[in-house]
């Protein structure tokens, strides 16, 4: 079964039809009162909300729509994420080797076209721009924004898409990052080191830009939005991405304040601005590390315009200590892009990034071992591919371990290593909301290596087998089980 979704509301409706949408009518306040409602239902595997009687609003709050393994799967069109992987991987193997023979050749142009026709589409209007808001009656104040922790700033827009283009190149990039609402005009722009919106930036500090044109995307497609959230390569589109996931293009419409295009069937977009090298203090904020960023300084977004639906909706999410929506986000990434990571590296077998782990902390890996070294090569190959390079802990285990079972892992890890000889260190970039190193954005990070040892690794010693019941006596034993009276 596969679906597409055309918009927030479609989705809505399809949750709803499975069950997995609760609307909730009594009267609650966007500061904390929404979130620990919601993390009292993710924490059960819960339903997605709609909240319909905000305080202050009359703007319904949509939250936790990924907030289950199975609704990121439905989100990207699928019964399961894995539907996807498969389908990323087939066409990785057909660009690696051209398909042979007339019917092989017709399939891979049937596929490569189907490619084709997802690439985003301009369209002259949409339902985004149903209302258009400018000048003084374009206020951030319109929104329904969260507090989310007691410690945080602020109001936070927590899940926006952020369109920006590299003012050299005018390649795009879409990326979430939050943003604290200052005031009614303006806003913090969280995006950090690592991320396209800050290489976009630094690219018009460099060619003396004044202004780098800015809009935000709040709801649309499910599978846009997530897409959002991608570790894509850069230069990589995030709306070809979403299309490709979609088996449907993304529609695009022009800005009405800035040359941008942005979803057309988005719920609310919010146009404007950032000066390059102005910045703000931004924060605390309660982030997915389970501990609050701090206070730092951040760009600063100006406001020009409001375009949205006649009757939005507005999308929303909050972190904190795993799991939380994002995780699940998350979790559907790191299945999708399985099959791009063992093109670079082909003897990775497996990748786990566990919720525990807030997905850069800690990367456990299986590989078919092959020579001396081997462990090393792959830990530097990760360190030095894209957002992986920000992995504090990597573990590496050998091919026929269950990586999701962290059990297994955990018994692997502690009976396989002699920490002197297996425990490697590096040093290089960390993640922004890093809070332990000495240093913001640098620091140090560990590869262990918890595989079998042999002779080309230089162990003497005959490495003992596994404790294993034989497949004979497995065999005998269910035919008699039931006999047992158990």
């Amino acid at each position: 079964m596969v679906w597409n979704f055309n918009n927030l509301q479609e989705f809505i409706d399809f949750l709803d039809q499975k069950g997995q949408i609760v609307r909730i009518f009594e009267s609650v306040s966007s500061e904390l009162e929404i979130t620990e409602i919601t993390n009292r239902v993710i924490l059960n595997q819960g339903p997605a909300l709609i909240f319909e009687n905000v305080q202050g609003t009359n703007i319904p709050v949509v939250i936790n729509l990924f907030g289950t393994h199975q609704r990121v799967a439905w989100a990207l069109g699928v019964e399961l994420i894995d539907d996807q992987t498969n389908r990323i991987r087939a066409i990785l193997d057909m660009a690696q080797s051209p398909p042979k023979g007339l019917m092989g050749k017709l399939s891979s142009l049937f596929d490569l076209a189907a490619v084709a026709r997802t690439q985003p589409k301009l369209v002259k209007n949409g339902p985004v721009q149903e209302v258009v808001l400018e000048g003084n009656d374009a206020r951030l104040d319109f929104l329904p924004a969260i507090k989310c922790w007691p410690m945080d700033a602020g109001k936070y827009i927590t899940l926006p898409l952020v369109i920006s283009k590299d003012p050299i190149t005018s390649k795009r990039n879409v990326g979430i990052y939050r943003m604290q609402i200052f005031d009614e005009k303006t806003a913090g722009m969280h995006w950090q080191t690592h991320k396209g919106g800050f290489h976009h930036e630094l690219s018009g500090k460099r060619s003396g830009l004044d202004k780098l044109e800015v809009a935000v995307a709040l709801g649309g497609d499910p599978a846009t939005v997530w897409a959002g959230s991608l570790p894509l390569p850069p230069g990589m589109d995030e709306f070809v991405a979403a299309g490709f996931l979609r088996g449907k293009s993304v529609n695009l419409a022009k800005c009405k304040t800035v040359d941008l295009e942005v979803p057309a069937e988005a719920e609310i977009i919010l146009e404007g601005y950032i000066v390059p090298g102005e910045t703000k203090k931004e924060g605390p904020f309660g982030d997915h590390t389970g501990y609050y960023s701090m206070p730092e300084d951040y760009p600063v977004f100006h406001l020009t315009a409001i375009t949205h639906r006649r009757q939005p909706l507005y999308l929303t999410t909050f972190v904190g200590r795993p799991p939380k929506e994002d995780f699940f986000m998350g979790k559907a990434s790191e299945r999708i892009m399985l099959p791009a990571l063992q093109m670079v590296l082909p003897e990775i077998v497996d990748i786990n990034m566990p919720a525990e782990g807030v997905f850069h902390n800690l990367v456990i890996v299986s590989i078919r071992k092959d020579y001396p070294g081997h462990v090393s090569k792959v830990l530097h190959g990760l360190w030095g591919l894209g957002l992986l390079m920000l992995s504090k802990t990597i573990i590496i285990v050998d091919h026929f371990v269950n990586i999701q079972n962290l059990s297994e892992v955990a018994w692997r890890v502690t009976n396989n290593i002699d920490p002197k000889r297996d425990i490697m260190f590096s040093e290089g970039p960390i993640d922004d909301l890093d809070h332990a190193s000495s240093s913001p954005r640098i620091g140090s990070k560990v590869g262990i290596d918890a595989t079998i040892k042999n002779r080309s690794d230089g162990f003497e010693r005959d490495w003992p087998p596994d404790i294993v019941m034989t497949d004979e006596v497995k065999r005998v034993i269910d035919s008699k089980w039931e006999s047992f009276g158990f």
